[in-house]
């Protein structure tokens, strides 16, 4: 059944592909395995941007549970009809199937209507003479605005031609229906950073985090693993949706100390009285800790990689030891609970390859490795390219303007095959030409931390300046 999904105006590329995982959690394409996904279609005159939406789930509990999870969904409603004009809005809604409405208008029954609007404000007068002006449908329950049984929606788009900066619609729009669901936003002022207890400088925003943890589909019993734990906000997310976490870095400060005793990673799930990680590990991407043989232990591993904006790769050795100046060493036994080991840096092109390495062996069947990747924005070059590995099936790619010159993108892979030492050296070789490639970008002289925080261009002409910025991608509406 098609339903409208009204999203925030926020982060646009990442609110389908959002849907799509969650609508895959909770059974959307169990019936049809070889459905690629939702299917899609926009409102009259609507931009691809536009936050209205039509989707067709299989069933209306779906819906509910996606709205109800979803971070940037606003609502999900069963549209009993919509119009140019209200005299087509009722005209629509009088046509709508009498055994569909009636249900919901019933005597026994509480409802409320809720007036909204995109890209413009209404005045609380205007909002009351548009319920009145619903009189036509026969409501007979009680009005109950606080705690109502039935919710029901009438929302109005701007016809002004400037559209106040926000996606251009060609004729305005109204809808009136049913809500089935929809988001807590809650979470997000809930769980921000600027009241989290530790905090690093490469903690994740926590609307970003919650997003990530809904592309892995994080759920009551299944194990959630993060390699670059850091402070742990992405964890936390997962655990607030109920996973068990885990977690390693290679700096012991950070996983072990912290800033004291009650300031640490395990501080922050006490602050929101959630379940602790079941470990947290000092450990090196580079040299995994696990034993030979351990396979598929974790459900979902989501991770945002280190990649030299805000903080560089390092992998242990040290310089002297990998240029083989200095031999292997052990520490005594009487400096081991204070010593921390060398690191070395570790190169984009080696990260990323032994992250899906781990994910390949590690991960389920069916399991989810969620991470941030950067690219350019200047042209089709080879950097750009997106790491594969054959275990791997890419589903959602959502793109992070960073700069004029870079993004991130958020890649969500699901694993379609077993680890096997022949794929293993499959991905191998896929490795060794991205390497090459990258290394050539890097001769170039192109530097992803000089290209994100380099000073902006002086613009002679100011007009010209306001004109070349985006007008409406990423606005709080």
């Amino acid at each position: 059944m098609w339903y409208l999904c009204v999203f925030y105006h926020r982060l646009l590329d990442y609110r389908k592909p959002e849907v799509e995982s969650l609508a895959d959690l909770f059974g959307a394409f169990e019936d049809n395995r070889s459905n690629r996904g939702l299917r899609w279609r926009l409102p009259q005159h609507h931009h691809p941007d536009s936050p209205f939406h039509f989707v067709d789930f299989p069933s209306e509990e779906i819906a509910r549970n996606v709205a109800n999870r979803s971070i940037l969904v606003k609502g999900i409603y069963e549209l009993w009809g919509e119009g140019s004009s209200y005299e087509e809005l009722e005209e629509a809604i009088k046509s709508y199937p009498d055994e569909l409405k009636l249900p919901y208008l019933a005597s026994d029954s509480t409802f409320k209507i809720t007036v909204d609007s995109f890209g413009k404000v209404m005045s609380l007068q205007e909002q009351n003479e548009r319920i009145r002006g619903l009189s036509y449908i026969p409501f007979k329950g009680q009005v109950n605005l606080k705690n109502s049984d039935i919710n029901f929606w009438l929302m109005e788009t701007d016809d002004s031609v400037a559209n106040n900066g926000l996606p251009p619609v060609a004729q305005r729009r109204i809808f009136f229906g049913r809500e089935v669901g929809g988001a807590d936003r809650k979470l997000i002022p809930t769980y921000q950073l600027k009241s989290r207890n530790y905090l690093g400088p490469t903690a994740m925003d926590a609307e970003m985090a919650f997003l990530m943890a809904n592309q892995a589909q994080a759920v009551p019993g299944k194990l959630v693993y993060d390699p670059f734990v850091g402070t742990g906000s992405i964890l936390v997310s997962a655990a607030r949706f109920g996973a068990m976490t885990m977690g390693a870095d290679i700096d012991i400060r950070v996983v072990r100390d912290g800033r004291g005793p009650d300031c640490n990673v395990w501080s922050n799930f006490k602050q929101y009285d959630l379940p602790m990680p079941i470990g947290l590990l000092r450990a090196d991407n580079n040299l995994p800790p696990w034993r030979p043989g351990l396979k598929e232990v974790f459900d979902a591993i989501i991770c945002d990689p280190p990649y030299g904006v805000r903080a560089g790769g390092r992998k242990s050795g040290g310089r002297k030891l990998l240029k083989g100046v200095v031999g292997p060493y052990t520490v005594p036994d009487d400096k081991r609970a204070d010593h921390i080991p060398s690191t070395a840096p570790y190169g984009l092109a080696e990260c990323v390859h032994d992250l899906l390495d781990l994910a390949a062996r590690m991960l389920v069947m069916g399991g989810r490795l969620v991470f941030f990747y950067p690219v350019s924005r200047e042209g089709d070059s080879s950097e750009d390219h997106f790491p594969e590995h054959p275990c791997f099936k890419l589903v959602a790619n959502s793109e992070q303007i960073l700069s004029s010159r870079y993004s991130r993108v958020l890649l969500t892979m699901v694993k379609t095959s077993p680890y096997t030492e022949e794929l293993a050296l499959a991905a191998r070789i896929k490795h060794l030409e991205f390497k090459e490639n990258h290394a050539k970008w890097l001769e170039e002289g192109n530097n992803l931390h000089s290209s994100v925080f380099s000073p902006a261009e002086v613009v002679d002409d100011p007009k010209a300046s306001k004109e070349s910025k985006p007008k409406y991608r990423g606005k709080y509406v």
